[in-house]
């Protein structure tokens, strides 16, 4: 599958798999300058970028593994979710868990983007649902 980006600023990066079977098209953060990201903080990191994702497609975005591990740097509401038919700016919502403020640098790798098929669903209301062995049980319930 083929899908067509924009970059929106001289400054945006191309979305890059770093390996052959990278799953995730890491996102850079479309910076004039250094961005702090205090301890306990987040913010609304600009990409730069535009996608045109085909209807029955979505994207997600997500972590990067080693700014989390080695930075406590994620993403708040991991994962985001881009529409199809969002046309806009990609823009990362990072979070700082770290115990220290941590620089973004311009075209720092801050995200990865995951493409996944959308299955399209009817949602039926219904007095009942079939029960099953966990029925309700939630958070916990299988007691490990």
């Amino acid at each position: 599958m083929k899908l067509r980006y924009s970059l929106l600023s001289p400054l945006a990066a191309a979305p890059r798999r770093m390996s052959e079977h990278a799953s995730g098209y890491d996102l850079s953060a479309c910076l004039e300058a250094p961005l702090i990201l205090q301890s306990g903080s987040w913010g609304l990191i600009p990409t730069g970028l535009s996608l045109e994702i085909p209807p029955g497609f979505e994207a997600q975005v997500r972590p990067r593994s080693g700014l989390a591990v080695k930075h406590g740097i994620t993403v708040l509401n991991s994962p985001g979710t881009i529409d199809a038919d969002y046309r806009g700016e990609i823009k990362v919502i990072l979070i700082n868990h770290g115990s220290e403020a941590f620089t973004i640098e311009p075209n720092m790798r801050i995200a990865q983007l995951v493409f996944a098929q959308v299955i399209s669903t009817e949602l039926e209301a219904s007095p009942e649902l079939s029960d099953t062995m966990r029925s309700d049980g939630g958070f916990g319930h299988t007691g490990h």
